[in-house]
């Protein structure tokens, strides 16, 4: 059987199972700063503690359930790949902006199940990252992430549980407005994440302006319409007041026509002032010819349009790791 990782646990509850295992409330106090300020390698490092509480530990919880396969460096980013205490894999990215290090946390495995990766798996991979990042003595931290997978939102509960922890002002302390989570348009999820208590960015791929070529492009739009999930994002706006950033992979002679773009002003007109739209100039996946990148000349016709209509958009060509996953999606 596999043990949770100690990851798992927010703050909350790691106190409530040392109250429980009869241990005193410091010692939470003390295995928290351990696991994400001083960054303790195992159990056995946490040299305060006592050998009865590291056995209580060791026997009920795992520590770090990542097994490093394979990292490969590109320019401004790095990818590592990952097997988990199962044997599925996972890719993690860590990137340079100019705005800080960003890391790309996978929300499902790469495998065939692509199962849903639980809270302590989440938060394995961003602590992680910083421990590599310790390791070179550079004093950078990561100050940016972003939840991307097949379906981030499909288990919202592990996802709620990683926001709080990497949040969490007594250890990584990651700003909840430098944290984002992408969706295909789960609206009932999307619902959802409205009521919680976390300033958390949201970004929708959306890729089409209508029903019938959404279907197409991106299957969830056959359970969870554009209608269902433009509610959702008008409940999501009313409720929290922030912005939405909408991915749009840009197709040649699909959905990069002057209707298209007035078509999809017209979704986001009642909310043009909290909608930002990233249009990604499609580029082709090893053998996959089913679709051309668009011209430039329609990109930025495509752009004066929303521009023009007050639309706050951007044409992204950096091929980030969540921009990738847009286009791979595609169908």
């Amino acid at each position: 059987m596999i043990k949770t990782t100690i990851y798992g646990l927010t703050k909350k509850e790691l106190l409530q199972w040392f109250l429980d295992a009869g241990e005193k409330k410091f010692r939470a106090t003390q295995t928290w700063d351990w696991l994400y300020n001083k960054r303790a390698a195992s159990f056995e490092a946490m040299t305060n503690l006592s050998k009865a509480t590291i056995a209580k530990l060791t026997e009920s919880f795992s520590f770090n359930p990542l097994t490093l396969v394979k990292e490969k460096e590109q320019q401004a980013a790095t990818d590592y790949s990952f097997q988990l205490a199962d044997g599925a894999n996972i890719t993690t990215t860590l990137m340079h902006h100019d705005y800080g290090l960003s890391a790309y946390v996978a929300s499902q495995a790469d495998d065939d199940d692509e199962r849903n990766l639980s809270t302590g798996e989440l938060v394995a991979q961003v602590v992680t990252l910083q421990h590599y990042l310790d390791e070179k003595e550079t004093d950078e931290r990561i100050s940016h992430i972003m939840v991307i997978g097949q379906e981030p939102l499909a288990d919202l509960t592990s996802v709620l549980g990683f926001l709080k922890i990497v949040n969490d002002q007594a250890g990584l302390e990651i700003g909840a407005r430098h944290m984002t989570v992408t969706t295909n348009g789960l609206a009932d999820k999307i619902q959802r994440f409205a009521n919680v208590d976390l300033q958390v960015n949201l970004a929708i791929t959306l890729n089409a302006p209508s029903n019938d070529l959404r279907s197409r492009l991106v299957p969830t739009n056959r359970d969870w319409s554009l209608d269902k999930l433009f509610n959702a994002v008008h409940f999501y706006v009313d409720r929290t007041n922030r912005r939405i950033t909408f991915q749009y992979v840009m197709l040649k002679d699909v959905n990069d026509q002057p209707e298209d773009a007035l078509q999809l002003v017209n979704l986001l007109k009642d909310i043009h002032h909290l909608a930002y739209v990233n249009l990604i100039p499609y580029q082709a996946l090893e053998d996959d010819s089913r679709y051309a990148a668009s011209s430039r000349n329609r990109q930025l016709a495509f752009f004066d349009v929303l521009k023009k209509q007050g639309i706050n958009t951007v044409i992204r060509n950096d091929y980030s790791p969540e921009l990738m996953l847009a286009i791979k999606q595609l169908k």
